[in-house]
């Protein structure tokens, strides 16, 4: 009996993953790197951007031009996204710091001390329609260079300011961000390897930008919950051990986007928003999925 309930749930939790994905097929675009993260499309010019963390480099991909050198040395750029000016915001492990790429190519530091002291090393970012800037500050790239700061922070850095403010003090390695589509929810990753299993904190944000409400909204089955993104109807997409694994907006699992090896990040792209590209270790996959209205 205990049998046939196990494949009758199986069949099910197959159903369902394949209503939302489809027949999915996963599609390598790029290998022969060191360790991909940071994938952000840009629709301005049908591209996806990437970071190779410690291969010290941005690539760009398109279909047409294949693989190419963005930036390079990159200060191992992690998390790059677009403010709405369509501007490119990225986080810099050597760098200590988040910064904007100007339309002249500059650079332009956005943030990189608290309290005068240097940033750990900024991991993920994401900006608010009115430019509000929130970013993470593990210390996986400190390396051999001394800690100035008393926490692991999620920062807020709201437009115009000189210095950002800490709102999430107590998780010992935030990682991915990903905000609810109407923004009032904020989704951080917890990647603390001595926690078993990872987790996805869920807090509320108020209208002065505090986060209340903290709780644990979901746990992945295996490896680290690391890189974040929510699509149009609110589902989470969490890279972990597995590959991405999908939530709904009330924390049910929907399914698993298995990569060959452990994913770091992901995001919506594609001239239609339905294609998930996800960087796993040396590599960079593309996932056409079914449906509509990703971002």
């Amino acid at each position: 009996m205990k049998a046939i309930l196990l494949v009758l749930f199986l069949s099910v939790f197959v159903v369902c993953a394949e209503d939302l994905f489809g027949n999915y097929k996963v599609e390598k675009i790029a290998d022969g790197l060191v360790f991909t993260e940071g994938p952000v499309w840009l629709p301005a010019e049908n591209a996806l951007l990437f970071s190779d963390v410690r291969g010290n480099t941005l690539y760009r991909w398109t279909e047409k031009e294949d693989l190419e050198t963005f930036r390079k040395p990159s200060l191992q750029s992690n998390g790059n996204t677009l403010d709405p000016q369509g501007q490119l915001v990225t986080c810099r492990h050597a760098g200590r710091d988040v910064i904007r790429t100007e339309p002249d190519g500059s650079l332009t530091v956005l943030a990189d001390t608290h309290n005068d002291g240097k940033l750990n090393s900024p991991n993920d970012v994401v900006v608010q329609a009115d430019g509000t800037v929130w970013f993470t500050d593990p210390p996986y790239g400190l390396k051999k260079r001394p800690k100035e700061q008393p926490f692991n922070a999620v920062y807020r850095l709201d437009p115009g300011a000189k210095e950002p403010v800490p709102v999430v003090t107590n998780l010992s390695y935030p990682n991915g961000l990903a905000f609810s589509p109407d923004g009032k929810t904020l989704y951080v990753a917890e990647s603390d390897w001595k926690i078993k299993p990872n987790f996805v904190m869920r807090y509320r944000v108020t209208g002065d930008g505090t986060l209340t409400d903290g709780e644990r909204f979901v746990e992945v089955e295996t490896g680290a919950a690391d890189g974040l993104r929510i699509d149009s109807d609110g589902r989470l997409f969490c890279t972990s051990g597995l590959g991405v694994e999908v939530f709904d907006a009330a924390g049910k699992r929907l399914g698993v986007i298995r990569t060959p090896t452990p994913a770091s990040n992901c995001c919506f792209g594609g001239t239609d928003g339905k294609t998930l590209f996800v960087t796993a270790r040396d590599a960079v996959y593309r996932v056409p999925l079914a449906g509509t209205g990703l971002k």
